[in-house]
Formats: C-alpha cells, structure tokens, sequence
C-alpha cells in the first residue's frame, strides 16, 4: 500500500475526481486508511487475482513494476491483457519495467488537491513527507496512443 499512495497517490485521487472508478488491490486489506483517503475502492489482492475471466476488464491497469516482476500471477494475468489488448493503457511505476509492448516515461501533474489528499494519505501510513508537484510512470497504450489520456504527458 505504500508504494502506491507514494508512487502514484496523486493520480489515483486525480482520476477519481475527475470520475473514475479506481480499484486498488492490496496484499493487506486491514489496514487501508490511506487508500480510502484518497477516494479508491480497496479489494483484497487474492480476491481479485481468483476472478474469474468472465468479468470485464477495467479500461485502465496501473500496477508497481516491482510487483510485475516478483509475483508470477500478476504477471500472467498482465501478459493476457497485453496479448489480447483487453484494457486501453497499462501503467507502471518504479524501475525494472520489462513487458512486451513498447514503453513509454509518462508523467501526472497532481492537482492542488490531490497533493493536499496524498500529503495526508502519506500521514496516516507515518509516512510524512514532501508531496512532489508530478508523479513518473512507464505506459503502453493498448489501442490511442497514451496522448489520448489527457492526464499523462510525456516526458522530454
């Protein structure tokens, strides 16, 4: 849960704000005060790993590089959605990003608010810090162009 309030918080206040529905799935679902401050419905990762192909996919995946590459069901499930271009982006934060899909460094400018909600979100993990104006990512699009997500811009 830490990585993803620190790493993309701020997005994922951001996209709910602007009407998302954002999912998070986290290994520890007792404990998930600095997800609900910042808007996201929290599932338990088991729960969500166990559905059943029959669901839709959601148009959107983010997902810690880290996480991709250690644990082997995410990243089958993540290597189905790129083979059979089931959701429009997939989005990565941290370092090691190896799919098989040409990656691109992407970048979210938080708006005022979302700073001010991840400020706190990292609060409540005793986690205080300076809340930087942008987050990094690594995307593939799937099917637009990620340009066609007008909250992630290229990185020069």
């Amino acid at each position: 849960m830490a990585d993803v309030v620190s790493h993309a918080g701020g997005w994922l206040f951001d996209r709910v704000m602007a009407g998302w529905d954002v999912t998070v799935l986290v290994a520890d679902s007792d404990a998930t005060r600095p997800l609900d401050i910042l808007g996201v419905r929290v599932v338990d990762l088991e729960a969500g790993l166990a559905r059943r192909e029959g669901h839709p996919m959601p148009q959107s995946l983010a997902l810690d590089a880290q996480l991709y590459a250690t644990e082997p069901r995410v990243r089958e499930r993540l290597r189905h959605v790129l083979e059979h271009e089931l959701s429009e982006e997939v989005t990565l934060w941290g370092d090691g990003v190896a799919v098989d899909r040409p990656v691109d460094s992407v970048r979210h400018p938080l708006s005022y608010a979302a700073r001010a909600f991840k400020a706190q979100a990292m609060a409540a993990m005793a986690a205080p810090g300076q809340v930087d104006p942008a987050e990094l990512f690594h995307s593939c699009d799937l099917r637009n162009g990620y340009r066609e997500f007008r909250d992630l811009v290229p990185v020069s």
